[in-house]
Parts: structure tokens; sequence; C-alpha cells
């Protein structure tokens, strides 16, 4: 796995986590901030052929 996969990925995981807290503390807008960067960090997946798996929320 090449530098730019792997932090992509982590990058997702960490957007992931950020998105799950933020609901359960019940923040709207920084739920909607998260779920921003994470639709983009998908985007940006899509468009290098970088498999995501089952990490998505």
């Amino acid at each position: 796995m090449d530098a730019f996969t792997a932090g992509l990925l982590q990058r997702i995981k960490t957007t992931e986590s950020d998105l799950t807290r933020a609901r359960e503390d019940g923040d709207d807008f920084l739920a909607d901030v998260e779920q921003g960067e994470l639709d983009d960090l998908h985007r940006l997946a899509a468009e290098h052929g970088v498999e995501i798996g089952a990490t998505s929320v």
C-alpha cells in the first residue's frame, strides 16, 4: 500500500470516528461538517481507485 492510500484510509477512519462522536454528542453542526469531509474523502478515494471496504458509517 502506498503512502497516498494509507493516508487517505487513515483520514477516512479518523473522520468516521469524529462523525460518530459528533452525532453521539448531539452536535448537529459538527456532524454536518464531518459528513461533508467524509463525502469528499469517499469521492477522492473513488477517483483514485482506492477500495474503502466496510469503513463507512
